[in-house]
């Protein structure tokens, strides 16, 4: 069982456009709401799997209650912390090419006795939890040692956590000792303070992290395929991809696909490669079942090309 922790969830809206034109009336071919949030994102791809999962996130308003029924209607318990204000909405444009333009909502922000009453609600529900993960942005309100205090405490009751964060919530977490990061090429630049040009770049970002707490570092290169540096060694995955319709979700489909297949080694990679290609090529945030994965398109080694250049450096 993966327990999931989103402190700043959404509802995501998202429309897929005939084009993008600034200053006009657009009409959309097809649109969706689907309950959002990386550690969401994470939960509905472990649900899709076959596998139970419970969603720990702070919900207030009308938003909130759509986004506790979607989940529900995507076979995820919801463990919903009552807040004041109101769960954010954002919205995502996609254009016939697969670009994307997202607005996102900053959300709302959390009162002191919320903040510990979803530590209390994490602690309350990961007894006979496999992993918990922990995703996404903080929202107003919660400090950056937010994260750090939660793997803290995650450890002391004896289970594996999983962070999927990056800035100043990344940095104070790192000294908590986190199981397994999820940093994308830009975070992994943004952590080490320097510009990553090829795949070696990032497989040296990666061990500095790893120097600093990270057990495991699971990096998304994007279109250059993934990596993953843990104390069974270093390994690169790649996969095909026959079109791009929609990276929204991509990463964190990813991660469950990692978490569930045990979280370690690379057959744990292939399942995050795998995963993440399969969500990249369906709509809007849509998570990926067993049916749309393909492993045979998988490849992992532990030969990494280190002077491959990255197809879009990270700053």
């Amino acid at each position: 069982m993966i327990l999931t922790v989103t402190p700043n969830p959404s509802l995501d809206r998202t429309y897929e456009l005939p084009g993008l034109t600034r200053g006009t009336v657009l009409r959309a071919t097809t649109d969706r709401v689907d309950p959002g949030g990386k550690g969401i994102n994470v939960s509905r791809a472990v649900a899709a799997a076959g596998h139970r999962t419970v969603a720990v996130a702070p919900l207030g308003g009308p938003e909130g209650a759509l986004l506790t029924r979607l989940l529900g209607e995507h076979g995820i318990e919801a463990a919903g912390v009552p807040i004041v204000a109101s769960t954010r909405i954002n919205v995502t444009l996609v254009e016939p090419d697969g670009t994307l333009t997202k607005v996102n909502a900053v959300g709302p922000q959390l009162t002191g006795a919320e903040a510990e009453a979803l530590l209390e609600a994490v602690r309350i529900r990961s007894a006979g939890t496999d992993w918990i993960a922990c995703c996404g942005s903080l929202p107003r309100g919660l400090p950056p040692q937010w994260y750090a205090e939660l793997v803290a405490r995650s450890h002391r009751a004896g289970v594996r956590i999983a962070l999927d964060t990056s800035g100043a919530a990344l940095t104070a977490a790192l000294r908590e000792r986190p199981d397994v990061i999820k940093p994308n090429a830009e975070e992994l630049a943004e952590a080490v303070g320097r510009p990553l040009a090829t795949v070696g770049d990032a497989v040296k970002a990666a061990e500095e992290l790893r120097e600093r707490g990270a057990r495991a570092v699971l990096a998304s290169l994007g279109a250059d395929g993934q990596l993953l540096i843990d104390g069974t060694g270093t390994y690169f995955g790649t996969a095909r991809v026959e079109s791009v319709r929609s990276n929204v979700g991509a990463g964190d489909a990813s991660l469950a696909g990692f978490l569930s297949a045990g979280g370690s080694g690379p057959a744990a990679l292939a399942a995050a490669v795998a995963h993440g290609a399969a969500a990249v090529q369906l709509p809007g945030s849509v998570m990926p079942t067993p049916a749309d994965l393909d492993l045979s398109a998988v490849t992992t080694t532990p030969d990494i090309p280190l002077d491959r250049p990255l197809e879009e450096p990270a700053p």
